[in-house]
Order: structure tokens, then C-alpha cells, then sequence
């Protein structure tokens, strides 16, 4: 196994004739990075965007200028003058964004979404090989990890998702498919329109029989009041490894709302996981409540964005009286197990609890050292690889419940 890893960081691949150069493969231990761009490859790239759908060579910039999105701003410059560099999907609408054709990997989609749609209302969905029910389906700006809407984007500088100002949408999370990649996006809005720019760089390349699906599934709402656990995905069958978990928390009690445990239940654990974590902050690679001190002696939750998590605060919350009421604050979260996937072979589901402090008070941050279930609001992303078919997925709330906050208990 020693072996295998090493030549899969070279970009080399093993066959069973032997050892065979990784010119016209894919290395599936990790993406293309710096170690080595130095490796010649026989794949070709390919780049979708509004003025070539299916990112065939020689395609782009070919757009009429009477036919253009932007044919006012270029017609002193015509064909070829940034003529058609975005879209604008109308309200209620569904638009291909791109339709590639295998073997191929997607390695890059980059997004801005303009107009006035809220970013709960556009819906990303990525279909593989021709299947009727996408494998991908996540309201855009959870897929980016800006789940808190426009205006509230976070800065995140990480493995595998980048969000830059001011709505700079990137990810790079590795999709291979065998025959087709389709790639829709459907704004639910019932009077905004959306205008998308946008580009999906793929490779035109061999796909190793070992490649999984990427997915991504999102889920919204409270902890079960019986369990104190919120489920961020369930019924996944087959082999697969989960990959990374984006979590909006929305916290109503007073003080810290962080204790639950994240856990993940494998190839048929029942009651009991096979892996639980020790905290919320914990699981996203933080510890004590995100805490940092001030030069004036107070406690302050901080942000951070790194390669495999990140806390994304909409503001920094000061750990003082008004922290210790009831109240309305706003986070992100993001854990990549990038280095670390949780592998299964037959099934999955993964929770985390909703938890925090009895006793707390103006005067006190922990409360009375017992643990306290919470009702906050929360939606996930969970984003996994697994072989196809896949189950079913949940059926995406309605826009209304996407996009309207709803009162805070005690308000």
C-alpha cells in the first residue's frame, strides 16, 4: 500500500500489467497540486460557460452580437468583445448551465450570482451519466458555504471551496464522470431574476474504474426533540467515503450552543456510532467556543478560514451580557475530510447534536457544568463520493421555508 500512495501523489497509476506512467490517467489519491504540475498528461481542457455549453474546442467567444446578454456594452466592439458573458435565468426558471460529455473531471466551477434572488433560492443540481435524479442538489450559496445570503458571504480560503470578494464562488471538488455531466440551475424566486456568470473547467481524461460520484445533499430544520440530534444525511447505500460537512447554525438560547457531538453511524451501526466526536466546535477544528481574548480582558468568538475547516461568524460575537441572553446570532461552519475520509461500504448517516448549558446567566458563560438540548435552527450540506445508483434524496423545502428566518422563541 506504501507504494500505491506514493505513486498516486506522482500522478502515476498501477495497473495490473504493471507499473503504467499516469500520462493519460487520473491520480485519485488526491487532485492535481504543485508536487506535480511537472507531470506531462494526455487529458485536454475544456471550459463551460455561457457562450459555450458544452465546452467543445473552438467554441467560445463565437456568439452573434445581436444575440449576446451584454450586445449593448460591446456594440461599438462586436463579435468576440465579451458579448455574451452571462446569463440572466428569469424568475421560476431552470437553465443548463453546461452538458459535458465523458470521461472527464470537473475540477473547477467558479459562480458569481447577480441581480436581486436570494441565494437560497438557486438551486444547483449535477446530474452524472444521464441519471433522472441529480446527485447534487443544494441551494447555491450552501454549496459555496455563504448560506447566510448576500451581503453576509464569508472570505474562505480553503482545500477544496474558495468564497473571495465580494461573491466569488469557487469550488474545487474533484467530479469525474464516465459518460455525461450535466449541470443545471434552477432560480425558485417568484419575481427576481438572476444574472449568473460562471465557468466549469473540466479535463477530458480517463475516469479509473475505483472513482466514485461526487454528492452533495442539503438538509434543513431542528434537532429531534427526542434525541437532541439533527440528521445532515441518511440513507446513503453502497461504498463510498464521506468527504466534508458545511453547517448554518443559527443559535437562539443563551450563551454557548455548541457541545453536540458529531457523529457518524457505518455500515449498519444501530444505536450507536462507530465514530462520535466531543463537540460541535471540536469537529470543525476548533476548541472553547471559538474563543480568543481582547487587549481589554474580554472574550471575543473569532473567525477563521483554513484548508480542511473554518468558523464563519456574520459577526463576531463578544462574550459578554448580551451573549448570555436570548437571541438571534448567525454562523458557518466547514469540515473537509480531505486527509481524513470516513470511509463505509454498505451504508451511512451522520448527525450532530443541538447542544448547550442549563443554569446560564448574565454573570455566568458555562452555567451550571449540565448539559442543556437546544431548539436552534440549522441546515447542512453533506458532500460525499460513492458508486451509483444513489437513494433518493429528501425533497428540498419549499422556498419560503429556504428563505424566511422564522421568529426566534422568546421574540
Amino acid at each position: 500500500m506504501g507504494a500505491w500512495t506514493g505513486l498516486m501523489r506522482w500522478g502515476i497509476a498501477v495497473s495490473a500489467a504493471g507499473l503504467v506512467a499516469g500520462a493519460a490517467s487520473w491520480a485519485v489519491a488526491e487532485p492535481p497540486g504543485v508536487q506535480n504540475l511537472f507531470l506531462l498528461s494526455d487529458a485536454r481542457s475544456r471550459s463551460i460557460g455561457p457562450e459555450n455549453l458544452t465546452g467543445q474546442p473552438g467554441m467560445g467567444a463565437r456568439t452573434e452580437l445581436k444575440d449576446g446578454s451584454a450586445k449593448y456594452a460591446a456594440k461599438d466592439l462586436g463579435r468576440g468583445w465579451k458579448v455574451n458573458p452571462y446569463i440572466v435565468v428569469p424568475a421560476g426558471k431552470t437553465i443548463t448551465l453546461g452538458d459535458a460529455k465523458g470521461p472527464g473531471v470537473i475540477n473547477h466551477i467558479w459562480m458569481t450570482l447577480g441581480g436581486a434572488a436570494d441565494y437560497r433560492s438557486v438551486i444547483l443540481r449535477i446530474y452524472w451519466d444521464g441519471e433522472t435524479t441529480p446527485s447534487v442538489e443544494v441551494p447555491a450559496g450552501d454549496f459555496f458555504t455563504a448560506g447566510w445570503g448576500r451581503g453576509a458571504e464569508p472570505v474562505v480560503d480553503s482545500a477544496t471551496v474558495a468564497v473571495n470578494p465580494g461573491s466569488g464562488f469557487n469550488s474545487f471538488w474533484q467530479m469525474p464522470f464516465r459518460k455525461s455531466a450535466r449541470l443545471t440551475l434552477e432560480n425558485r424566486g417568484a419575481t427576481r431574476a438572476l444574472t449568473i456568470y460562471y465557468a466549469i473547467d473540466y479535463s477530458e481524461t480517463a475516469v479509473p474504474a475505483a472513482a466514485g460520484y461526487f454528492h452533495a445533499q442539503f438538509r434543513m430544520g431542528q434537532a429531534d426533540p427526542k434525541t437532541g440530534d439533527f440528521t445532515m444525511l441518511d440513507g446513503v447505500k453502497g461504498q463510498g467515503q464521506y468527504v466534508g460537512t458545511y453547517l448554518r447554525h443559527r443559535a437562539f438560547s443563551p450563551g454557548w450552543w455548541g457541545e453536540g457531538e458529531a457523529k457518524f453511524y457505518i455500515d449498519g451501526d444501530k444505536d450507536f456510532p462507530t465514530i462520535a466526536g466531543t463537540g460541535e466546535e471540536d469537529y470543525f477544528l476548533g476548541s472553547y467556543s471559538y474563543q480568543k481574548k481582547t487587549a481589554q480582558g474580554g472574550r471575543v468568538e473569532t473567525s477563521y478560514s483554513s484548508a480542511y475547516a473554518g468558523f464563519l461568524s456574520v459577526q463576531d460575537q463578544p462574550i459578554d451580557a448580551d451573549y448570555l441572553k436570548p437571541g438571534d446570532r448567525r454562523y458557518g461552519e466547514y469540515r473537509w475530510h480531505v486527509l481524513d475520509p470516513i470511509r463505509f461500504r454498505r451504508d451511512l448517516r451522520v448527525t450532530i447534536q443541538n447542544l448547550g448549558w442549563k443554569g446560564v446567566t448574565p454573570t455566568k458563560f458555562i452555567g451550571d457544568g449540565a448539559y442543556l438540548p437546544l431548539h436552534d435552527e440549522l441546515s447542512s450540506v453533506a458532500y460525499w463520493y460513492q458508486a451509483e445508483p444513489h437513494a433518493p434524496f429528501p425533497a428540498l423545502p419549499g422556498d419560503a421555508a429556504l428563505t424566511e428566518l422564522s421568529k426566534p422563541p422568546g421574540f
